[in-house]
């Protein structure tokens, strides 16, 4: 660089400084005016939260907040509201987000005396291998009589109470989410029953096939099912790829997957926050004759869909034609794959699929796919025990699950619970591990088990019902000489955040799954002590069972297909089918969780950049030249297919299996399915968990035959490194033990 560029450049970067100072003000007053109506409103909620007859879900309704943030401000609205069942639409209506329901009042955990669960006989002893607790018993080696309680004068050593305090695990200044409990007495009881008239029912009519075509942005190559063409793009604006994608394929062609390129990150240097460059992008302008899309279908959406990533754009020209421009990254990694034979991967997927649905039509997503093709599956023979369709619990059940159930674990361990420098960096993943998961789940309406009936049971009747489907509100002591990671997730300073307290003698209250309490209870190192508060148990049911075994069996056939064909291209297009069928399964079983909906959008700013008014109870999220972004929460639909129970039961399996579950591999010693997970591995060794991964110092021994559940060895360092204490620093050792494996086999 000379001295007339250096100069040029100082020009154009006091060019880029003055546009930002403006826009910076603008945003600076929008955010002050934002904080004084907040508190504005605020303070009108509290005012009108004294009023005798107040209810948290109609202020919560008027302020365009939920019912948890009313409690929070107002809590005598909280545990002395009753809960009272909604309304009864037809499960054919609609629901608008103006009408959307609100969520179900949040009651603050109180501390009532809890019931001590039973000491439960661990499946075999540490010296071998854990018990399979994240499993919930699906091993056919496991006996009823592997299932009793220990009988009275077994030595099992059972952890005092604590009577210490307990070491903090969170900042200064920070406070833990209180999680929400079922109200006591007749008020919880009012929330056990299903919503009326919503059942989970096999579909009667075949989902609509939608052409599509695939678009590298970065090259231009467009291929779909009459060729393949090279688009001049320009700078792959909206405006630039429909106009060249329409020029020449036909109208019916109405979904475009984007296959690399991320045109939508083009400006992401200009923003904060991906999101803000997504939706400028989305935002730009149109070609004449389109709009964004407004009609709704079935299966389409309007509007689009402001995603870091993964972004959906829907738009329409004239009343008949539709397309949405998609990333192909919501089904697999394309790995530098090329259009054509991510198309071929589709084509492959789809006729695995059709072996077992010959109805399959793939969605947009894999999500949408999972769950059209999990309700094929629903029974529709007549004297089938479900032909009547699933049930869909009450709005407070699905509230309290939503609030109480996390996913995946995801837990950065630092020093000084680990060394600073470590031997070692090792990455153990669970293939296909949700599939693990799914041989059996809750249905029906759940019977609630408060700490009374627990205690009332015997320790049969206890032991049944924590091997049931089941969620349970637990006070928990942990072991005073305990000195591995934590077992079970408590609320952690965040508004969906977990943390695992793993420290001795401490005590805490949180919600979990049947499976991970079962594990605290039967782990192979030291049981923890349980105390029952409250809990949910349902009938145990297979709904998942049949969907789960024919993906499975898609995702083995199409393994096998990248292993055998003789094809480099067809090798790879069915390596990312399968990928792509993990997907199907994983994404389909969050949609059962069916979060509140979060609807998103945006308006143009006005002529002079003025900000436009955003709908009532949106916040606004973002701000372009342009355009302001904003989100509101919808609340919980009617949908026929919510069942958050099952995703719940799932999750806290994979969860438990994390740290001890069983190999497709038997034991040689037991000629039982061998053990493996994060307790098999040295205390302090662990350095890392992420949903279905262990990150550890030690290279684990375990088997692996290729079987869902297993571990699959993915990276690895032999030699010294610094302990990661960042995500930043995380991924690099990732990325970094990926490649020096890989570099071992070849």
């Amino acid at each position: 660089m000379d001295s007339k560029a250096y100069t040029a450049g100082l020009a154009k970067l006091r060019e880029v400084r003055d546009e930002i100072k403006p826009r910076e003000r603008q945003l600076a007053k929008i955010q002050s005016e934002l904080d004084k109506l907040r508190a504005e409103r605020d303070d009108n909620v509290r005012t009108l939260g004294t009023y005798e007859k107040a209810k948290a879900e109609r202020l919560a309704t008027s302020a365009g907040l939920s019912v948890i943030d009313v409690v929070a401000l107002v809590p005598s609205l909280g545990p002395d509201v009753p809960a009272s069942r909604p309304a009864e639409p037809s499960p054919t209506d609609s629901v608008s987000d103006e009408d959307a329901e609100p969520d179900p009042p949040a009651q603050a955990i109180k501390e009532p005396v809890g019931a001590p669960a039973p000491a439960l006989r661990p499946a075999a002893q540490p010296t071998v291998h854990a018990s399979d607790a994240g499993q919930q018993i699906e091993d056919t080696e496991v006996q009823d009589h592997d299932l009793a309680v220990v009988a009275e004068g077994a030595a099992v050593t059972e952890p005092s109470p604590a009577s210490a305090p307990a070491a903090p695990v969170v900042p200064d200044g920070e406070q833990e989410r209180t999680l929400p409990s079922i109200p006591e007495g007749a008020d919880g009881d009012r929330w056990i029953y299903a919503e009326p008239n919503l059942t989970s029912k096999r579909p009667n009519f075949k989902q609509a096939a939608r052409q599509m075509a695939f678009l590298d942005t970065a090259t231009g190559v467009l291929v779909w099912q009459a060729g393949t063409v090279t688009l001049d793009l320009g700078r792959a604006s909206v405006a630039e790829i429909l106009t060249a994608v329409y020029a020449t394929v036909p109208a019916d062609v109405e979904r475009i997957y984007i296959t690399a390129g991320d045109p939508w990150h083009q400006n992401a240097a200009r923003h904060q926050f991906l999101k803000d460059a997504v939706a400028e992008w989305l935002n730009g302008p149109l070609p004449e004759g389109w709009q964004v899309e407004s009609s709704r279908g079935k299966d389409r959406q309007a509007g689009h869909l402001v995603h870091p990533r993964n972004p959906v754009g829907r738009w329409q020209r004239g009343k008949d034609q539709h397309t949405e421009i998609r990333s192909v990254g919501e089904w697999f990694d394309p790995a530098g794959a090329d259009p054509a034979t991510v198309r071929a991967a589709f084509v492959e997927l789809w006729k695995a699929l059709r072996r077992h649905w010959d109805d399959v039509v793939l969605m947009g997503s894999p999500s949408q796919t999972g769950r059209d093709l999990w309700s094929r599956t629903i029974p529709a023979k007549a004297g089938a025990k479900w032909e009547d369709g699933y049930p869909v619990m009450s709005q407070e059940i699905r509230g309290l699950l939503h609030a109480t159930a996390g996913q995946g674990r995801t837990e950065l361990i630092t020093p000084p619970r680990v060394p600073e420098r470590v031997p070692g960096w090792y990455e153990a993943d669970r293939t296909f591990a949700y599939a693990k998961h799914t041989w059996t789940s809750g249905v029906g309406v759940p019977q609630r088990v408060t700490a009374a009936a627990f205690a009332a049971m015997s320790e049969k009747e206890q032991a049944d019902a924590l091997f049931s489907p089941s969620h349970w509100q637990v006070r928990v002591t942990i072991p005073k000489d305990w000195d591995h990671v934590g077992l079970l997730p408590a609320p952690a300073p965040g508004e969906r955040a977990w943390h695992y307290p793993y420290e001795g003698g401490r005590t805490f209250t949180t919600w979990a799954g049947g499976a991970e309490v079962n594990l605290a209870l039967r782990n192979p190192l030291q049981p923890w002590r349980i105390e029952i508060l409250d809990g949910l148990v349902w009938e145990k049911g297979d709904p998942l069972k049949d969907w789960s075994n024919k993906l499975k069996d898609a995702w083995r056939s199409l393994r096998a297909r990248a292993e055998v064909h003789g094809d480099e291209q067809q090798r790879q297009a069915a390596r990312l089918a399968s990928r792509a069928v993990r997907s199907i399964l994983l994404y389909g079983i969050g949609t059962f969780a069916q979060r509140p909906r979060i609807t998103t959008g945006s308006i143009e700013l006005g002529p002079h950049g003025e900000v436009p008014e955003i709908p009532d109870g949106a916040r606004l999220t973002g701000l372009t030249d342009t355009h302001v972004t904003w989100e509101r929460n919808g609340g919980f639909a009617r949908d026929p297919y919510a069942h958050p129970e099952w995703a719940a039961g799932v999750w806290s399996a994979a969860r438990a299996a994390l740290l001890s579950g069983p190999t497709g591999t038997k034991d040689p010693a037991t000629g039982k399915p061998a053990r493996a997970g994060a307790l098999h591995l040295p205390a302090g060794s662990i350095l890392a968990f992420r949903t279905d991964a262990v990150y550890s110092s030690v290279r684990p021994s375990w088997p692996y035959s290729g079987e869902p559940g297993d571990y699959l060895l993915k990276g690895a360092l032999d030699w010294e490194q610094t302990t990661p204490t960042s995500d930043e620093e995380f991924y690099v050792l990732q990325g970094l033990g990926r490649a020096a494996l890989e570099g071992e086999g070849e």
